[in-house]
């Protein structure tokens, strides 16, 4: 069984990536936004013309899994190093988010717990 690369250990790789290759100069804010919308426009492309019921079984097909998984990736990478130059820690901003939604709405029935 493969173990799977923590938040930490992929963001250093793909800062090790982007340095080996002179990068850094074109990772602003500004340019890996535009990066990740493009790339999660590529991911809402392969869904766009399908029922519910298609995107339902989407991974079904070996090709479209493959491309599904590589845009997931493509945008995850962009998240990643925005929020790496950011100083944002993306499993902090995530567990705050969630906790202001589960504050915003409320489960039927929760307030009415002990």
């Amino acid at each position: 069984m493969t173990e799977h690369p923590d938040l930490a250990g992929l963001q250093r790789r793909l800062a090790e990536f982007a340095a080996a290759r002179n990068w850094q100069p074109y990772h602003t804010p500004k340019n890996l936004v535009a990066a990740l919308s493009v790339e999660a426009s590529e991911l809402v492309e392969i869904f766009q013309w399908l029922t519910p019921e298609q995107s339902a079984r989407v991974m079904d097909d070996p090709d479209t899994a493959h491309r599904v998984t590589d845009e997931v990736a493509d945008v995850l990478a962009y998240l990643l190093q925005l929020c790496e130059v950011l100083g944002i820690d993306p499993l902090a901003a995530l567990s705050a988010k969630i906790d202001r939604n589960e504050d915003r709405f409320p489960a039927p029935g929760a307030e009415d717990a002990p």
